[in-house]
């Protein structure tokens, strides 16, 4: 857990880093451009393993012809998605009154295959516990894919190093883990026992779409509504926000999922696991939060640039955020851990309409009101949801 836990923070400074040059090399309207295809194609990204690769993590056992199967079920989701965001180019481009966003998405595409051709290969590794392996081939990922996307940037290329950087990670973490496993999958098999499996991982999946939704359907809004320059504060001061818990929540809550999967047997030893993991993350969420809010200026200058300066409200507005889901997501873990999939699928049914909600009543103020609307109904439907 220590070592993913460094390793993460490597994967965090060198995400910073990207965003700070890439920041100062390209405008607003280039981020807000490639922010308004990703709201919308990217929630088949919650599709890309429909759940499979935690079905895999969280049984106690799984064998060979499971594994495979699995494989090849991740594929052709993958290739169905690529399909679908492909069909979908016309239509987002009419939705936002952008041509150029046609071949934006139909680049995007391509990830979705990808992605799914690595699920079995990470699950494998996540089983095995591996996860310093796993965070050395993000970091990997990430350093090829940023500098190939900053050259890009250097040379002019505009949103284009964007959807390259979106496009070059995915295919690179794949080529890393197929050689680290070194897994050649075999034929698919009918009546291997992956029903249940299936059905777990339906669950999640369908609790990914409701939160994906509810967590990005502010940016349609403001794509839609307000414009790419809108849309691009909004993003950079959103994607800003969330780096340091993003790392910090994947490097815990990957250690922990597979541990307590393991512990499902053993309830005195899964509550001493979960609640120490929980104090960590908690401890380590409420100063960044404090910080992001106290000197959220000075982080927009620093991080982002001068240009950037009508980020820092944004910023300002959306710290508190950081810490709701602090509060929230390890409780995700543990819901998982057990197979109480459906418990958190209930979960989510409620508090993504009323995030929704929120967004549309902040909406007639700009990207100000939509932060102060999200940070809002979080913090308000905290102490209810840790209830339940």
């Amino acid at each position: 857990g220590v070592a993913k836990l460094c390793s993460q923070g490597a994967n965090f400074l060198l995400r910073m880093r990207s965003l700070m040059i890439l920041a100062r090399l390209l405008d607003p309207k280039d981020f807000g451009l490639v922010g308004m295809v990703t709201a919308v194609i990217c929630i088949f990204n919650v599709f890309k393993d429909f759940g499979l690769s935690s079905a895999a993590v969280q049984r106690t056992t799984v064998t060979e012809e499971q594994s495979s199967t699995l494989f090849w079920v991740n594929v052709l989701v993958g290739v169905v998605l690529g399909l679908l965001a492909l069909a979908l180019a016309p239509i987002v481009a009419a939705f936002y009154h952008e041509s150029r966003l046609l071949g934006v998405t139909a680049v995007l595409a391509t990830a979705f295959f990808f992605n799914a051709a690595s699920v079995q290969h990470t699950a494998l590794l996540e089983r095995q516990m591996r996860f310093t392996t796993l965070s050395i081939i993000d970091i990997v990922s990430l350093v090829v894919s940023s500098a190939i996307g900053i050259a890009m940037a250097t040379h002019g290329f505009g949103y284009w190093a964007l959807v390259v950087t979106s496009t070059v990670t995915p295919l690179v973490y794949t080529i890393c883990v197929w050689l680290t496993t070194g897994w050649v999958p075999g034929r698919p098999r009918r009546n291997v026992g992956i029903g249940s499996m299936i059905r777990f991982g339906g669950t999640l999946t369908l609790n990914g779409v409701v939160m994906y939704v509810a967590s990005n359907f502010e940016k349609v809004l403001l794509g839609r509504f307000w414009g790419v320059d809108a849309l691009g504060i909004y993003g950079r001061a959103y994607q800003l926000i969330n780096i340091p818990t993003d790392n910090l929540n994947s490097s815990a809550g990957g250690v922990a999922f597979a541990a307590m999967s393991r512990l499902q047997g053993e309830p005195n030893r899964l509550k001493s696991y979960f609640l120490k993991g929980y104090s960590l993350v908690l401890s380590l969420t409420v100063p960044i939060m404090f910080t992001c809010a106290l000197f959220a200026d000075d982080m927009i200058l620093v991080f982002l640039g001068p240009k950037w300066k009508s980020a820092a409200v944004v910023f300002r507005l959306l710290a508190p955020t950081t810490l709701a889901f602090a509060i929230l997501n390890p409780l995700g873990w543990l819901l998982n851990s057990l197979g109480m999939v459906g418990r958190g699928l209930k979960i989510a049914l409620v508090l993504g309409p009323v995030m929704v909600a929120g967004y549309v009543m902040g909406l007639p103020y700009g990207p100000k009101g939509v932060s102060f609307a999200y940070s809002s109904v979080m913090m308000l439907c905290v102490i209810p949801l840790v209830a339940w």
